[in-house]
């Protein structure tokens, strides 16, 4: 009999050692969502900061999404989501949407630093 309990004495242990090990594998894992959360929020704030940003300009400059759209040869709905925050404009569109509104990249990308670090 003694085998045998050393027997279960081995598979509880084992049984524990799991156990453990994926409670503390759950614990990081949420650690790192709550901390990738933050960052995703900061990232949304940035998002729709740029789109406020561009949404302005064109607004200032008098000009439809579609002109802005056409002159940069991409559909209305991509400024759209661009002005919502639902995507952002690749570098070089960014570039030309700057150059299009009379500015450089460089100050709309300070106006959207301003306006975060508010």
């Amino acid at each position: 009999m003694p085998i045998l309990q050393t027997g279960w004495q081995i598979l509880m242990i084992f049984v524990f050692c799991s156990v453990l090990c994926i409670v503390v594998m759950f614990v990081k894992t949420l650690d790192k969502y709550l901390k990738n959360s933050e960052s995703r929020k900061k990232k949304e704030i940035v998002k729709q900061s740029l789109g406020e940003v561009i949404r302005k300009h064109r607004n200032n400059c008098k000009m439809t999404q579609e002109f802005v759209a056409e002159y940069l040869g991409v559909s209305r709905q991509a400024v759209s989501k661009w002005e919502n925050g639902k995507s952002d404009p690749s570098t070089s569109n960014l570039i030309a949407i700057a150059k299009l509104f009379g500015i450089t990249g460089e100050e709309i990308l300070r106006e959207v630093e301003d306006k975060y670090t508010m």
